[in-house]
């Protein structure tokens, strides 16, 4: 039988796929999915929270964007720039003058004071290059500072009148800024009337601002905030960022490999500055939220595969040994062994079907033996019935040759033949129903010279059997239907003396070593396609006690007409053997 095809094999493979398959993808697929959904989960919550943090400074980047209108909503800072861009300041009357300080030193400043604490400074550069600061630390300008020359100025020029946002950047053109870095917004200042350039003014911030805002916000995971602006410069980061990092932010990359760690990137644009907010959600602290459900799975695979393992183990064994048990006492059966039994225990369907197969091979016993015993009976009716069958003939002819040689006063013969008469019958009324070679000649032998009173000089019979099978068993009788087919067929047609001769000994035919006997006669013969008429169960009786008693032997039977008949018998010596060891004796 093919492993595949045995019935362990088949439930192993039912085990697998209803029980072992749903256990491991259960415990190593719902944990996937489960980290999958809250990966979802914290980009989604992610993004709502840039929404709003980008919303805020979007706002903070207006308000700070307003200052920058500050000089349209007084006429008199209008006119002071105006002077000063069209160098009329050197050359205006004192009041002028006066009304042009006060303005730039006084008013604008004023303007400022109830703006955000976070606005660390103002600046206007006027076109021809004059200064006024204004900062929470001081107004002094450092000398001859190019402000013209810096790329905020010529931003805000070339952006003519619209706001421009500046990416972080040091105060320093103040002499004590007080920061450490700002982020700016500027505007060129036009003349409302003329549209002409007059002045650019730009508002600092404190980079804190920006700080403080994030730190209000909680992203759920450890995570990295970055602010970048247009070009990707950063503007602010709550933490360091290695510029390989930086690099696949600017590449708009949505998943950032570090040293140590990945990053899932969530990214927003905070207008109106096109500035952008990253955060870079850490994926080992994504995988360390649902760590214990890995572990947690992975126990719950192994405990639940070693303990529907041992189960499945039991309930198979309870299921399959029975069956090898139930085949195993099928093979024993198919060799012949008939007294194998099983021993169920229960009363499943698996027990019941042991008890079955009991009750059949006790039943197939009990008709095995019944058929056995009445072949038996057969055999032994028939064996009796060719022992009890002297023919009439045979004794009548017997009998008057008894007469002739009393009348003849023949004494000493007629006594030998009484006994020999005497001898056979009491041979032939034996209860054995084996008996040895030498003992099977003896028998032939007188019945021989009990025919030879009959045919006197026109037979002549010869019998030799070799000393090493003279001891072999064979059912009694087997040789004696075929010495009086001899006489009867062979000697009694024939006005010729004829010999019979009569063999036994080992012979080896092949490589098979046989118990060869062989019974020739030199009388009349018959054709070789057709039996004689025989009385009795003659050959045909001789073939099936063969059959029965030696299943390997084989009976041989030639004749001729008028060149007599030969009957060759050969019986392997192993089975000869074993009717020795076996209860034939008895």
């Amino acid at each position: 039988m093919k492993v595949s095809q045995s019935l362990r094999s088949q439930l192993l493979i039912l085990y697998l796929f209803t029980i072992a398959v749903p256990i491991l993808t259960i415990s190593f697929v719902m944990p996937y999915y489960y980290q999958f959904q809250i990966v979802q989960q914290t980009q989604k919550l992610t993004d709502n929270t840039l929404n709003s943090l980008s919303n805020q400074i979007g706002t903070y980047l207006q308000d700070l964007g307003r200052l920058t209108i500050v000089p349209y909503l007084n006429d008199n800072i209008i006119q002071a720039l105006k002077l000063i861009t069209h160098r009329q300041y050197q050359t205006a009357d004192p009041a002028t003058q006066l009304m042009v300080n006060q303005t730039l030193i006084s008013t604008l400043p004023n303007y400022m004071e109830n703006t955000r604490e976070e606005i660390a400074g103002t600046i206007i550069v006027t076109l021809d290059g004059s200064v006024f600061a204004n900062s929470r630390y001081g107004s002094a300008t450092v000398p001859r500072y190019p402000f013209q020359q810096q790329a905020w100025y010529r931003q805000a020029v070339a952006a003519d009148g619209k706001v421009v946002f500046i990416s972080a950047h040091r105060q320093d053109y103040l002499i004590d800024s007080g920061v450490s870095e700002v982020f700016s917004v500027a505007r060129l200042i036009k003349d409302p009337d003329t549209q002409e350039p007059l002045a650019v003014m730009m508002a600092d911030a404190d980079q804190q601002i920006l700080s403080r805002l994030i730190r209000q916000i909680r992203f759920h995971v450890h995570s990295i905030a970055v602010i970048t602006d247009t070009s990707g410069k950063v503007l602010y980061a709550n933490k360091p960022v290695p510029p390989v990092m930086l690099r696949q932010l600017r590449r708009g990359s949505t998943l950032v490999e570090g040293q140590r760690d990945s990053y899932t990137v969530v990214s927003k644009t905070i207008q109106p500055s096109g500035w952008k907010i990253h955060v870079l959600l850490s994926n080992n602290a994504l995988r360390s939220k649902v760590s214990w459900l890995y572990v947690a799975g992975f126990l719950f695979a192994v405990g639940g595969f070693i303990l529907t393992w041992l189960l499945f183990s039991i309930l198979s064994r309870r299921i399959v040994h029975p069956f090898q048990d139930m085949l195993g006492a099928m093979k024993q059966v198919q060799q012949g062994n008939l007294q194998v039994r099983l021993q169920p225990s229960g009363d499943d369907e698996i027990a019941q079907l042991g008890k079955a197969f009991n009750h059949m091979i006790s039943r197939l016993n009990e008709l095995i033996d019944r058929e056995y015993r009445a072949v038996l009976s057969r055999r032994n009716a028939e064996y009796r019935a060719l022992q009890s069958q002297i023919q009439p003939h045979f004794l009548y002819n017997t009998l008057n040759g008894l007469i002739g040689l009393n009348r003849l006063g023949k004494q000493k013969e007629l006594e030998n033949a009484i006994l020999s008469l005497s001898s056979l019958l009491r041979y032939s009324l034996d209860s054995r129903d084996w008996v040895t070679i030498a003992e099977e000649f003896s028998f032939l032998e007188k019945y021989c010279s009990l025919q030879q009173m009959r045919f006197q000089d026109r037979v002549e019979v010869l019998m030799n059997c070799d000393e090493e099978v003279r001891h072999d068993l064979i059912p009694k009788l087997l040789l004696q239907p075929l010495i009086e087919n001899a006489f009867i067929h062979g000697v009694e047609p024939c006005d010729h003396p004829c010999r019979i001769e009569v063999t036994a000994k080992r012979s080896r035919i092949g490589a098979r070593s046989c118990l060869d006997i062989a019974i020739c006669d030199t009388g009349a013969g018959f054709d070789g396609g057709t039996e004689p008429e025989k009385s009795g169960i003659g050959l045909a009786n001789v073939r099936e006690r063969l059959e029965i008693s030696y299943p390997g032997s084989s009976f041989h039977l030639e004749s001729r007409i008028g060149d007599g008949t030969r009957v060759r018998i050969l019986i392997p010596e192993e089975e000869v053997r074993r009717n020795e060891n076996s209860d034939c004796r008895r």
